[in-house]
C-alpha cells in the first residue's frame, strides 16, 4: 500500500470528505493501492461542522500528524488541499516540496501569478513534481474541443458562490481547449452576470461567463468546425482522482505546467476587472 497525506487548512471539508472514495475508485480502475493514511490541519476543528482532526481521521483511517514536516517524511505522495485558501498554498508547499515527493495542489492553484511562480520554483528547488487543476479540466465535454487545432473563439460559462474563487474553473476549460498566450482581459457585470473576455497574442478572443445559477457549458470553434453548445455533466472528479493517481504512479505530468501559469494570469486579471467593470487589463 502507498500512503498519501493530506495537507489542509482545516481537514473537514468537501474535498478531504469526499476524496477518499474517489481514490478507492480509482485502485479499483487502475489496479493500484493507494490511501489516504495521514492528515495535518492547520486549524484543527473544522468550521464548518465542527469534526476535529482526529475525529476525522478516526471515520477515514488515518493518522493525524503534527507538523508538515512529519506527515511528508511518512507519506509516499501528498496532497495539498485548502481549496477555498489558495493563500495557504506557498507555506504549504514550501514546507512539503522539500521533500521530493510527487504532489498534488488542489485548486485554486494560488492567489495570484507571482504567488504561483513562487510555488514552481520551490517545487524545481525541492526536487517534487506536482501539478495542479480545477477539476472541470476533466469533463468529458471538452474532448471534442480540445482536438481542434486553433480555436478562434470560445465561450464558457458557470456558477458559483463568489466571482474570486469560482471563476478559477471556467478559467481552467477556456486554458484547456484554448492554450494560447493570453495578453489582455475585461469584465462586464450586468446584475448577476460577469461577461469575461480574454484576448489572445494571434488576436483571437474567448468569453467565460459568470453568474451564480448558470449551468456549466462549454462551446468553442476553429473558424470552420464547430459542435453544439454542451452542458457538462460528466463525472469530472472521479476522472481527476484517476489521473492523480496515474501521476502518484509515473509521475508523469497530465498537461504543460504553464497552462497553470495562464490560469493564474488570467484569473488574477479577470478578478481585477471584476472591480473595474469595462477596464482591458493587461496580463
Amino acid at each position: 500500500m502507498k500512503k498519501i497525506g493530506f495537507i489542509d487548512y482545516y481537514i473537514s471539508e468537501w474535498h478531504a470528505n469526499s476524496y477518499p472514495k474517489w481514490i478507492d475508485e480509482a485502485n479499483e480502475k487502475l489496479g493500484t493501492d493507494y490511501k489516504v493514511a495521514y492528515a495535518w490541519a492547520e486549524i484543527d476543528k473544522s468550521p464548518l461542522d465542527g469534526v476535529t482532526t482526529a475525529e476525522w481521521c478516526e471515520k477515514f483511517g488515518a493518522e493525524k500528524c503534527d507538523s508538515i514536516e512529519e506527515l511528508c517524511e511518512k507519506s509516499d505522495v501528498i496532497m495539498i488541499l485548502a481549496p477555498t485558501f489558495p493563500e495557504t498554498h506557498l507555506g504549504y508547499a514550501e514546507k512539503a516540496l522539500k521533500f521530493g515527493k510527487r504532489t498534488y495542489i488542489d485548486k485554486t492553484f494560488a492567489p495570484d501569478y507571482a504567488t504561483a511562480v513562487k510555488i514552481f520554483e520551490a517545487g524545481k528547488a525541492g526536487g517534487s513534481p506536482f501539478f495542479s487543476t480545477s477539476a472541470l479540466r476533466y469533463a468529458e465535454e471538452l474532448g471534442y474541443y480540445k482536438t481542434l487545432s486553433d480555436v478562434k473563439s470560445a465561450i464558457i460559462t458557470g456558477p458559483g458562490s463568489n466571482f474570486a474563487e469560482y471563476i478559477i474553473h471556467l478559467v481552467e476549460m477556456l486554458v484547456c481547449i484554448c492554450p494560447k498566450k493570453p495578453v489582455r482581459a475585461k469584465v462586464e457585470t450586468v446584475g448577476l452576470t460577469s461577461d469575461c473576455t480574454v484576448m489572445y497574442e494571434d488576436g483571437s478572443r474567448a468569453k467565460v461567463v459568470y453568474s451564480p445559477r448558470y449551468p456549466y457549458t462549454v462551446y468553442a470553434d476553429d473558424g470552420v468546425e464547430s459542435g453544439e453548445q454542451k452542458p457538462i455533466v460528466s463525472g469530472f472528479f472521479p476522472a481527476l482522482l484517476a489521473d492523480i493517481i496515474k501521476f502518484y504512479e509515473d509521475g508523469v505530468l497530465p498537461f504543460d505546467s504553464q497552462q497553470t501559469l495562464d490560469c493564474m494570469k488570467i484569473r488574477e486579471a479577470l478578478i481585477y476587472g471584476y472591480e473595474h467593470d469595462g477596464e482591458w487589463v493587461e496580463l
